[in-house]
């Protein structure tokens, strides 16, 4: 993978993630040190070049990730946000060197959200990971419970991927779905992707970034963390569901075309994941993060710092919504 010292192009194509996997905790460990010296009198030029180095790696990192995302995913939401992601990495350094300084919350909200999802998806063995094993194997038991309540069994395997015929012996996660299918035999694998914790990660990060009061933070994670573990089994259901039955087969020629797949088997998949069940997670974050500003308004200001990034427009919600939010009796 390195060449004197130097990722090849090669590298980063054919295998993306084994470039962002190490580039990932480093650029952690920037954000963390950026918003903890950002606190700290004295420190604010030194947080300064930390965060400014921590973002323009982030976009390097996006960049790293595009190929996996468009063409061996072929994920219509990961692949758009992977691409944009590389601009506004890009944009929020140079805001940040220029003097923006509410930025510093927002890295070290990217900082605290990579410290909760790394640990579970990082390592790239999967027996070294027991935490991985955990989060994996319990979602898919869950998953498999409900689906038994609706009357749908698959029989629950190890296996490789979505993508693969037929379950592989060097998956060692009881985690894969296997239905006898109509064509061949159809595996729909319970990654870490599917667990959850992603989504768990960007909220929880950014509750624990904020200046709060830490009663009302916890509030905030005991109304979010398990609705978006709720909603994510129900999304492994629909999916597993709709996918395993063939109950998506709809416009199966462009679906096929569209995502460049000769196996018509997948177009269920496609339709109910890439297209519903991706888009419906996005909804849904946003819906959460309503819900979370209720207990903690001052996450608004992060809010307003990514709206600005994507708009070039300043925004005031702490002004027009955020004083609604607090209790009259000031509590916390």
């Amino acid at each position: 993978m390195v060449v004197d010292g130097a990722v090849t192009l090669a590298a980063i194509v054919d295998d993306p993630l084994a470039v962002a996997r190490p580039l990932s905790w480093l650029i952690v460990a920037l954000f963390v040190a950026s918003g903890v010296l950002s606190s700290r009198d004295g420190e604010r030029e030194r947080a300064r070049y930390a965060g400014v180095t921590a973002w323009g790696l982030f976009g390097l990192f996006w960049l790293v990730l595009v190929p996996h995302f468009v063409l061996v995913q072929r994920s219509i939401v990961e692949g758009i946000g992977s691409i944009a992601a590389v601009p506004l990495s890009l944009y929020v350094g140079y805001l940040l060197w220029n003097g923006r300084d509410s930025l510093f919350t927002l890295s070290k909200a990217v900082g605290f959200m990579g410290l909760i999802y790394l640990p579970f998806a990082s390592l790239p063995l999967v027996e070294s990971n027991p935490l991985r094993k955990w989060i994996i194997e319990t979602v898919a038991g869950q998953t498999a419970f409900l689906l038994s309540l609706i009357g749908v069994e698959p029989q629950l395997v190890t296996g490789a991927s979505v993508l693969d015929p037929v379950p592989s012996s060097d998956y060692y996660y009881l985690s894969t779905f296997y239905f006898p299918g109509a064509e061949q035999p159809i595996t729909y694998t319970i990654i870490v992707a599917c667990t959850g914790i992603g989504s768990i990660a960007i909220l929880a990060g950014a509750i624990l970034a904020v200046e709060a009061p830490m009663r009302r933070k916890l509030r905030a994670l005991a109304v979010s963390v398990p609705v978006i573990y709720g909603l994510n089994l129900v999304r492994n259901v629909f999916i597993a569901t709709m996918f395993g039955q063939q109950r998506m087969q709809w416009f199966t020629d462009t679906v096929m075309t569209l995502f460049g797949t000769d196996d018509i088997q997948k177009v269920s998949y496609y339709i109910a994941d890439r297209m519903l069940a991706q888009f419906g997670s996005v909804v849904a974050l946003v819906v959460i993060t309503w819900l979370i500003v209720r207990e903690l308004p001052e996450i608004l200001s992060l809010i307003e710092d990514v709206a600005y990034l994507v708009t070039g427009t300043e925004y005031d919600l702490q002004g027009e919504i955020g004083g609604e939010t607090v209790r009259a009796d000031g509590g916390d």
